[in-house]
C-alpha cells in the first residue's frame, strides 16, 4: 500500500490559496464515500501523521447505520483507525459554490486496525498483487451507466427523468440520440471540465437505452488500481456536477421497472511488465490465456454474484432482452452474454464483464473479477464454446436471480474467503444480512396494493 508524500499537500496549498475546505473521503463496503469536511490548515498533518476515522465507518449499511455483528462497533469500542492519503487524489471539486478540495484516503494496513481488513480498496490491491506475482499485470477500464433525474419526484412520489434543455421531459429511449446529448450540453460541459480538473480520463458520451440514461466511458489504464480509483472518483464527480445543475445522478441498478437498468461494465486484459497484451490475438476468440480467464470468471460467478449485485434492487435488472445478462455465458462481439470479447484489432483483445449493476462497489467488483481470472488461469479452466447469436434464447446455466441465494453462495464459498479475505468477508456479509433484514421487514406501497384488501 502506497501513500502520498507531504510535498503533495504543500504544492496543493501553495497553488490553491482560495481553498478553505477539503472533503476527505473513504470508500465503504457499499461504495459510498464517507468522511469529513476539513479546514485547509488540517491538510498537511494528514499527510504527515494520518487522520483517524472510527472503525465503524467501514461497518455501515447503505442507510449509514452501524452493524454491530461486524465486530467493528462496540466490540472494539468504535476505536479510531488511522487513514492516509492516496497519491494523486488531492484535487479540486469544481462543482462547489466555494473553492473546495477533495482527498481520498485509505486505511493504513497496521495503524488502521481493526478496520483495515474491511477497507474494500485493500481487497483489490491484494487481488492485483497476486496476479503480478505470477507475471500478469491487469489492465482495466470502467464504464458506468446512470440516470439523470429531477431532484423532486412526480405527483405520485415516483422518481422521474430530468427535464432537458428544450424544456421537455424525455419519454422515449432514443438510444444513441445526439439531440438528447445536445439538450444536456450545459451539464456535459461542466462534467467534462470537472473531469479535466480532476485528471479523470473521461471519453465518449452516449445516450443510453432509456429516457434520461447516460454513459460516459473512461480510458483504460495499464494500472488496474488507477483505473478503479478513477472510476470511484468519477462517480463522486457525476453526483456533484448533477447536484450543481439541480439534478440527481442515480446509479441504482434498476430505478424503473419498465426501463433499462444501469450497469457497471469492467473491461479487463492481462499484460506483461512491459505493457504487452498477453491476450492479443488475431483470433477473435483470443488466446488460451483469455479463454482460461473467462473459464475462471464463469466458474466463480455464482460465488461472486453477491459482490457484483450487492442489493435487493440489483436483481431487478436481470430481465431477458434488456442488455443485462441472464446466464453464465460468453461470446465474441455479443451483448446478450455475461462476458463479451469485443471486436477490434488483435492488440486490443480483452474481456468486457457485463454482470455488475451500477450500484456495485467498483473496488470489490474488480477484485472478484481478477480473482476469478487468476483461478481460471491456475486451473486452466475451459469456458466451453462461445455463444453465437441470441444468448437470451440459449440461456441454459442461468444466474441466481435473488439476493438471498447470492448471499448464501458468497457466505458458503471457500473461494471467496481466499479471494477476498476471510476478515473482509465477515464484515461485508454482516452488513448485507443486516440490510436484508431491514429491507424485508419494511412494509410499503406494493404490500398495500397486493394484500390490503384481499388477503
Amino acid at each position: 500500500m502506497q501513500f502520498a508524500a507531504p510535498q503533495e499537500a504543500r504544492d496543493f496549498l501553495a497553488a490553491n490559496p482560495q481553498v478553505r475546505s477539503i472533503e476527505l473521503i473513504l470508500i465503504d463496503a457499499n461504495g459510498v464515500p464517507r468522511g469529513k469536511l476539513l479546514h485547509r490548515d488540517e491538510l498537511l498533518a494528514i499527510y504527515e501523521n494520518g487522520r483517524p476515522l472510527p472503525s465503524s465507518i467501514l461497518a455501515l449499511t447503505i442507510r449509514g447505520e452501524d452493524v454491530e455483528e461486524s465486530g467493528l462497533v462496540w466490540e472494539v469500542a468504535d476505536a479510531d483507525c488511522w487513514t492516509y492519503p492516496l497519491p494523486g487524489s488531492l484535487t479540486l471539486q469544481p462543482w462547489r459554490n466555494t473553492p473546495t478540495g477533495q482527498l481520498q484516503v485509505s486505511m493504513h494496513p497496521t495503524q488502521g486496525l481493526p478496520a483495515a481488513p474491511a477497507d474494500p480498496r485493500h481487497v483489490l490491491v491484494q487481488a492485483i498483487e497476486r496476479l503480478k506475482a505470477d507475471g500478469y499485470h491487469p489492465v482495466m477500464a470502467v464504464e458506468l451507466e446512470f440516470y439523470l433525474l429531477d431532484q423532486q419526484p412526480d405527483a405520485a412520489g415516483r422518481p422521474q427523468p430530468a427535464v432537458q434543455g428544450n424544456g421537455i421531459r424525455p419519454q422515449a429511449p432514443q438510444v444513441y440520440g445526439v439531440t438528447e446529448l445536445e439538450q444536456l450540453q450545459p451539464f456535459l460541459d461542466d462534467l467534462y471540465a470537472a473531469c479535466a480538473v480532476q485528471r479523470l480520463p473521461v471519453r465518449t458520451a452516449i445516450s443510453e437505452y432509456a429516457p434520461g440514461q447516460l454513459e460516459l466511458t473512461l480510458e483504460h489504464r495499464f494500472d488496474a488500481l488507477q483505473a478503479v480509483d478513477e472510476g470511484v472518483r468519477y462517480k463522486r464527480l457525476v453526483k456533484g456536477v448533477a447536484n450543481k445543475h439541480g439534478l440527481h445522478a442515480c446509479f441504482m441498478a434498476k430505478p424503473f421497472a419498465d426501463l433499462a437498468g444501469s450497469g457497471l461494465h469492467l473491461h479487463v486484459s492481462l499484460a506483461d511488465a512491459a505493457g504487452n497484451n498477453l491476450m492479443a490475438s488475431a483470433d477473435p476468440q483470443g488466446t488460451p490465456l483469455l479463454r482460461h480467464a473467462i473459464g475462471g470468471m464463469l466458474a466463480t460467478l455464482d460465488d461472486a454474484l453477491g459482490i457484483f449485485c450487492p442489493h435487493a434492487n440489483s436483481f431487478r435488472r436481470f430481465q431477458a432482452n434488456s442488455y443485462a445478462p441472464l446466464a453464465k455465458s460468453w461470446g465474441v462481439n455479443n451483448r446478450t452474454v455475461s462476458l463479451r470479447v469485443p471486436g477490434g484489432p488483435a492488440h486490443s483483445r480483452h474481456i468486457e464483464h457485463r454482470i455488475c449493476g451500477a450500484d456495485a462497489n467498483p473496488y470489490l467488483a474488480a477484485a472478484a473479477i481478477l480473482a476469478g481470472i487468476h483461478h481460471g488461469i491456475q486451473q486452466q479452466i475451459d469456458p466451453g464454446p462461445a455463444i453465437v447469436g441470441n444468448g437470451y434464447a440459449q440461456a441454459r446455466d442461468t444466474l441466481p436471480t435473488d439476493w438471498l441465494t447470492a448471499l448464501r453462495n458468497l457466505e458458503q464459498s471457500s473461494w471467496a474467503k481466499q479471494a477476498l479475505g476471510e476478515d473482509f468477508l465477515k464484515v461485508f456479509l454482516s452488513i448485507k444480512w443486516a440490510e436484508m433484514r431491514q429491507f424485508m421487514a419494511e412494509v410499503g406501497e406494493q404490500d398495500w396494493r397486493w394484500y390490503l384488501t384481499h388477503a
